[in-house]
């Protein structure tokens, strides 16, 4: 289905003024619809634009126009998902009324020319590739060679890293993603830290690792960093940029769909530098129903959610995600401020997989505490739905995949303090931990013989301090997989919970031995370590974490802290020093310094 969509018209861009003429003047591209399509479709249907095909010409245009007549009509064109609602959204791309009847009377009248001289002047194009649309970047991240995607029927997710180029430690306002011709469905830009990632990069002999939503990345906090075709530049909300640390990679977590002849896929980003730090941190959190489980035939499946706020904040945008079946998505706000009627925060009567992004509001909404936000995501399962990937239609859950479903909802908030963001974070956690139980729970009992259901439910009893259910589960894990770092882990917390130390110690260190390179494992084992009063036995963990993050400075400044407690007061000092180098505001690592220089440190 995807393929189909990416030969359909794309379109994305501010929207132009109205062309109003009376009703009787001729309509001609030259004087009427080039105005539109050139301020409207031109920054991706451009040559080497995102879009399969240029209009910037009017033999473009009419070899088109029936096409475009009927994109533009059922508002396919330009893509734009959200109904009008309670609050105005950043950057709507809509036509106006007055602009699709211009282009249903030029297609209506035989798509004419016009006079030349009527024609303005088309955006300007490179000789080489379609310009950036912020203008030059400060940095431009590109793969050093292309992941070459084969022909085939199935899409493929590759993560892919760009090494960082930046000199010093930056903050990033706006990210432009150029995708030279390569057939990216969607992509994520996320953090590639640490040696996991780094070697797993080249798996089968290409570019990069395979799999989607891997948990080896890092999301940059407080952002959502969503790309898609028509989504345009990813601009940052005002005083909200995003620290891009020296040394650090970039992943592009991607979405690629095949056709029938291989296709090189060499995309570049394009960092935009804050000439100030942020003013605000956002924070982001996820609201979602896991419980999906669609009949095969149901056309109007329905799954929901809601979230009771337990501290004031404002709601600065949203992120929803589903997949081919998703119909139709309502997000509301209910408090006794707004009156008797939810407040719309969001409304996609019709739901496209093809063109998903996050939405901004002009101006973040105020949501006292206790509002309460509900979320209701429809689906349809049924054969008359064009974008079912299965046909006759089969059962669908939850998953990964694309021909699986999610029902997800990012949202991103400001609070008012530090505190009250930690409550909110808190209070989300615990919420997907309960939710990720719920999950787990129903998948067990169905497939008792799941390794990766049996861990997610160990280890989400550890999580809900639950640590005596967690141990069956854990336990019948690495029946199944005696090899299992995580399993090994979560049941050295799961031991460690309840008390029992050298159980927990036995098997903390049968997972960092398992896992050598997973700074996790090494993490849990050190704080075991040091539970039990044995500083010189972290020591070594601790070391070892630190030449799997050389650049992080947390790590640094966590193995400052404990040499300092064991006595090595120079090498203490040197790890609290490097770690102000590459954190020069860790006030943690500051204030241990100042205490070792006083002669604290003993």
């Amino acid at each position: 289905m995807a393929r189909v969509a990416l030969r359909t018209l794309i379109a994305c861009a501010m929207l132009s003024t109205g062309c109003s003429r009376p009703s009787s003047t001729p309509v001609t591209f030259n004087k009427h619809v080039a105005p539109i399509v050139f301020a409207n479709c031109a920054t991706c249907h451009r040559p080497g634009g995102d879009a399969p095909f240029s209009l910037l010409t009017y033999a473009d245009a009419a070899d088109r126009a029936t096409e475009i007549g009927e994109q533009t009509l059922a508002r396919h064109m330009p893509p734009w998902l959200p109904e009008p609602g309670d609050v105005p959204i950043v950057g709507v791309r809509k036509l106006s009324a007055d602009q699709i009847d211009t282009i249903q009377r030029w297609v209506k009248s035989g798509a004419l020319e016009g006079k030349a001289a009527d024609l303005p002047a088309p955006p300007a194009v490179s000789s080489s590739s379609v310009d950036w649309q912020l203008g030059a970047p400060d940095a431009v991240l590109t793969m050093p060679r292309p992941f070459v995607l084969s022909p085939g029927q199935e899409d493929v997710y590759r993560n892919v890293i760009l090494h960082g180029n930046v000199p010093d430690d930056v903050f990033i306002r706006a990210v432009e993603l150029r995708t030279n011709g390569a057939p990216i469905h969607h992509a994520l830009i996320r953090f590639a830290r640490g040696p996991v990632p780094q070697s797993r990069d080249g798996e089968g002999g290409q570019p990069g690792f395979s799999g989607m939503s891997s948990d080896i990345l890092e999301d940059p906090a407080g952002q959502f960093l969503g790309w898609a075709p028509g989504r345009g530049p990813m601009v940052s909300p005002d005083g909200m940029p995003w620290r891009f640390e020296r040394g650090t990679d970039l992943a592009l977590e991607l979405h690629l769909i095949p056709s029938h002849h291989p296709a090189n896929i060499q995309p570049s980003i394009g960092l935009y530098f804050s000439s100030a730090p942020p003013a605000h941190q956002p924070v982001t959190a996820m609201m979602v129903s896991k419980l999906i489980d669609i009949p095969a035939g149901d056309a109007n499946h329905a799954v929901t959610d809601r979230y009771e706020l337990p501290v004031a904040a404002d709601l600065v945008g949203l992120f929803p995600h589903a997949h081919y079946l998703g119909k139709e998505m309502l997000v509301t706000a209910t408090h006794p401020t707004f009156g008797s009627s939810p407040k719309t925060l969001l409304h996609i009567k019709h739901w496209s997989f093809h063109w998903q992004q996050d939405y901004r509001y002009v101006t973040p909404v105020s949501l006292p505490k206790g509002t309460v936000i509900d979320l209701r995501f429809t689906y349809d399962n049924s054969a008359s739905n064009p974008e079912n990937p299965n046909n006759p239609p089969v059962r669908v859950r939850l998953g990964p995949r694309s021909t699986d479903e999610m029902a997800n909802l990012g949202l991103q908030f400001l609070t008012a303090s530090p505190a009250d963001t930690n409550t909110l974070l808190a209070s989300f956690f615990e919420r997907n931990v309960l939710a990720n139980i719920a999950y787990a729970e129903a998948r067990v009992r169905e497939a008792p013989d799941s390794v990766n259901d049996r861990v997610l439910l160990g280890s989400s009893y550890v999580q809900a301090g639950r640590f005596s259910d967690a141990l069956p589960h854990l336990d019948a894990a690495l029946k199944l997989d005696p090899r299992n770092a995580i399993a090994e882990s979560q049941l050295g917390g799961a031991y460690q919970g309840l008390g029992q130390m050298p159980q927990a110690l036995e098997h903390f260190r049968r997972s960092a031995s398992l896992a050598p390179k997973d700074e996790r494992a090494q993490i849990n084992l050190a704080g075991a370590l040091l539970s039990a009063g044995r500083v010189s036995e972290a020591l070594p963990h601790l070391r070892r974490i630190v030449a799997l993050r050389p650049d992080s400075a947390d790590a640094h400044c966590d193995l400052g802290a404990v040499l300092a407690e064991a006595g090595f007061k120079d090498e203490a000092a040197r790890e609290l020093q490097r770690a102000l180098e590459l954190d020069p505001n860790h006030a943690t690592a500051r204030q241990n310094l100042a205490l070792l220089i006083r002669g604290g440190g003993d």
